[in-house]
Formats: C-alpha cells, sequence, structure tokens
C-alpha cells in the first residue's frame, strides 16, 4: 500500500456538506428562537425561516439521496464490524494518550467504522425522523379535525424536537473530533479542496495516475 494524496470527496459531496451545515445551523438557531431559547428574530420571522431552511434541506437530502445511489457512493456509509474495536478504543481511551489511530482511509472507504455507523444513524435514522415528523406538524391543518390531534400534535412535537436535540449532539461531537490528532487545519482541508491522503493498491495507483491524474497528487 501507498499513502498518497487523493481527491476523494467530489465538488457535489463538498456543497452537499456545506450547504447541509448552513441550513442546520439555520434551522437550530430559528428552533430555539420557536423555543423561546433567544428572542433574536420575533416569532414569525422564526417560524418562517424554519420552513424555508427545511424545505431546503429536505430537497437537498433528496439530491443527496439520488447521488448516493447513482454514483454507488452509498457503500461508504455501510458501517464495518472489522476494525471497529480498535477505532472505538482509540476514541475511548487511546486519543488522550497520544496513540496513532489505527484506521487508515483506502480509496473505496473514505470512513473508519465508528463514522461509517454513525453517519448511517444520521441518514436512516434522525433525519427521516426530523423531517417526518416535521412535515406532519407542518400540515397540521390537513388533520386537526382528528380525535385527540391535540394530544399528538404535542406528542409530535417532543419526537421532532427530541431528533433536533440529537442532530444537535452530532454536530458538536463533529466539531469536537475536528480539534483532535491532526491539526484543525489537516481535518477541514478535505472539505474543501476535496484531497485527503490516502492508502493505494498498487493498482488503484496506477489506474489513477493514468485515466485520473488531476485527482492525485
Amino acid at each position: 500500500m501507498t499513502m498518497r494524496r487523493v481527491k476523494i470527496f467530489s465538488l457535489f459531496e463538498r456543497f452537499w456538506h456545506w450547504a447541509q451545515m448552513a441550513l442546520i445551523m439555520v434551522l437550530l438557531f430559528s428552533g430555539f428562537g420557536l423555543h423561546g431559547f433567544h428572542h433574536l428574530i420575533g416569532f414569525e420571522t422564526a417560524v418562517t425561516l424554519h420552513t424555508l431552511s427545511a424545505l431546503l434541506l429536505l430537497l437537498l437530502w433528496a439530491f443527496g439521496t439520488f447521488w448516493l445511489f447513482t454514483t454507488r457512493s452509498w457503500r461508504h456509509f455501510i458501517p464495518t464490524l472489522s476494525g471497529m474495536w480498535k477505532v472505538f478504543h482509540f476514541y475511548s481511551f487511546g486519543i488522550f494518550k497520544g496513540e496513532h489511530h489505527p484506521y487508515r482511509k483506502a480509496y473505496w472507504r473514505k470512513h473508519n467504522p465508528l463514522q461509517a455507523l454513525a453517519y448511517l444513524m444520521l441518514k436512516i435514522v434522525l433525519f427521516p425522523l426530523i423531517w417526518i415528523t416535521g412535515l406532519i406538524y407542518l400540515f397540521y391543518f390537513l388533520w386537526r379535525d382528528m380525535p385527540h390531534a391535540s394530544e399528538w400534535l404535542t406528542g409530535l412535537a417532543y419526537v421532532h424536537t427530541g431528533a433536533a436535540y440529537a442532530i444537535l449532539v452530532f454536530v458538536l461531537v463533529h466539531i469536537y473530533m475536528l480539534t483532535t490528532g491532526h491539526s484543525f487545519k489537516e481535518h477541514l482541508m478535505p472539505m474543501i479542496n476535496g484531497f485527503d491522503d490516502v492508502d493505494l493498491t498498487p493498482e488503484e495507483e496506477a489506474y489513477l495516475l493514468k485515466d485520473e491524474p488531476e485527482n492525485i497528487r
């Protein structure tokens, strides 16, 4: 295996990442405003901002899901038990002892086993939960005449808010992880220019040098 600098994040992936981050920040800001945690914007403005950002994020997720399956990039998010314990042990103990990260990126797998599991849960559990509850809440006027509608609405709000807090925890952990191991800049640059250090087999290196020389350094 040879360590080379390879473009593993496409332009769309980087746009998707930063656009998603920006919209989630707006949703959290407006959501906290709706719950009265701050009064930087009015309630009606918060509702409008929250709704528009949610619809834009839903549209982005739809395009992202289409991209994942058409490019077969979904394979990077399938977790594996191989190496899972080593990565878990590193983040729990080894990182505080100055140990080296046990996982090295491969051309065919961008994320370590723990990352893949976390991203998969985010994509198939938290994201669907937040937008399904949000859409049902948004269209309350269509089912408000049903028996016990107000009670269902209250329960729905709790589930939606709980999922939002879980996403906030994910964001905070994600930001914290940027401060560990390599420098903040080294962690951040792959999502800016797309290039990261990757272990390549001789065949992968030969293919990139011959057919995609612009994607290897």
